[in-house]
């Protein structure tokens, strides 16, 4: 991915921030090697507290965008450009999801589980929201600082699985989410955290998840609405 990131030439117009989560294998001796900055966590935090602690490094260092890309090689670099322009635009939107489900898309074969899942979370979004997102768990994101800086507070974030939960909650906060055709690759590094039976616990847990999302933010009024006049 590192030498995708260098042959793309992305990693020379950008600050590249590798989260290294308590890898055991080469990750940090490779990272070193190719002098990125990264932040090593001592223990383990799973997928969406690695991913937290990049939007916690954000907020503390300034920036104003943030593009976020796994590891394993699905996500091409060509999508950066791409993410950080319709960030730009005059409708100035919050977050700008990768899609594998656009015209223009690229994309691989998905296994029916994935493909059914995709479909049940995406009809609860339009059920809770009134919106429509095709790929409500695209980990291929542009967000500006005024989206990553509510995922980055306390609770505003699952430090788990966070996918189609969050998108409903930021919509029902009021936060302007986009979709742009996105270029993916199958996996090349690492290992599926949907692999074997947990897909299944996965969808359940995460259509428990959105229920709470829509009970803590319509009955509890708890959150943090998007301020559309701030700037990003």
């Amino acid at each position: 991915m590192l030498a995708q990131l260098e042959a793309s030439g992305a990693a020379a117009g950008a600050d590249v921030l590798i989260i290294n989560d308590a890898s055991e294998d080469r990750t940090g001796q490779i990272i070193a090697e190719r002098g990125f900055q990264t932040v090593s966590n001592v223990f383990c935090l799973g997928y969406g507290g690695a991913i937290q602690v990049g939007y916690k490094y954000a907020v503390q260092e300034g920036y104003q965008y943030v593009i976020q890309m796994d590891a394993d090689g699905q996500h091409d670099p060509c999508n950066i450009p791409v993410l950080y322009r319709r960030l730009l635009e005059e409708d100035q939107p919050d977050i700008v999801l990768g899609t594998r489900y656009m015209a223009g898309s690229r994309t691989f074969h998905l296994s029916l589980s994935k493909r059914l899942a995709h479909r049940l979370f995406r009809f609860a979004i339009r059920l809770a929201t009134g919106q429509t997102v095709s790929d409500p768990t695209t980990g291929l994101q542009g967000l500006n600082r005024r989206a990553f800086s509510c995922f980055a507070q306390y609770d505003n974030f699952d430090t788990k699985y966070p996918d189609a939960n969050m998108l409903m909650q930021m919509l029902l906060l009021r936060y302007r989410v986009v979709e742009v055709p996105a270029v993916m690759h199958p996996r090349v590094a690492g290992k599926s955290i949907h692999s074997g039976l947990r897909p299944l616990w996965y969808t359940l847990r995460m259509m428990f998840s959105m229920l709470a999302v829509v009970f803590r933010i319509r009955v509890l009024k708890s959150g943090v609405p998007a301020d559309r006049t701030a700037a990003a």
